[in-house]
C-alpha cells in the first residue's frame, strides 16, 4: 500500500505565496509522474501541474509564470511553490502519483492524496 500525505495549505491573502508538499510512503518500487490537481465543489478536479521523474513539468495556463512544481526523488516527494495567489486559485488541492509498486512483479497505480484546502481572501 501507498499513502501520499500533503501538507502546506491554508489561508492567505491574494498576491502572497504557499508552498505545498506531498510527500509518499509505503510500498514503493519507483515513482513516474507526480503532480498537482485542484477542485471546486460541484466541478471536475482539474491539472495544476505535473512532473515526470526526470524533471519534465507541465503546466495549466491559468498558473504558468506563478507556480512551480519541483520534486526531491530521493524523499519522494512533490512541491507546489505557488507565488502571486488569486482569488480563483481557492480550491482543494489533491497530490498525485504514478506509483511501481512490486506484488509478486511490477504493477503501476495511480494514487490520491486526501486533499489540502487552499483558501485566498481579498
Amino acid at each position: 500500500q501507498v499513502q501520499l500525505v500533503e501538507s502546506g495549505g491554508g489561508l492567505v491573502q491574494a498576491g502572497g505565496s504557499l508552498r505545498l508538499s506531498c510527500a509518499a510512503s509505503g510500498n514503493i518500487f519507483s515513482i513516474k509522474a507526480m503532480g498537482w490537481y485542484r477542485q471546486l465543489p460541484g466541478k471536475q478536479r482539474e491539472l495544476v501541474a505535473d512532473i515526470t521523474s526526470g524533471g519534465s513539468t507541465n503546466y495549466a495556463d491559468s498558473v504558468k509564470g506563478r507556480f512551480t512544481i519541483s520534486r526531491d526523488n530521493a524523499k519522494n516527494t512533490v512541491y507546489l511553490q505557488m507565488n502571486s495567489l488569486k482569488l480563483e486559485d481557492t480550491a482543494v488541492y489533491y497530490c498525485h502519483a504514478n506509483v511501481m509498486v512490486v506484488v509478486n512483479r511490477l504493477h503501476e497505480y495511480s494514487y490520491w492524496g486526501q486533499g489540502t484546502q487552499v483558501t485566498v481572501s481579498s
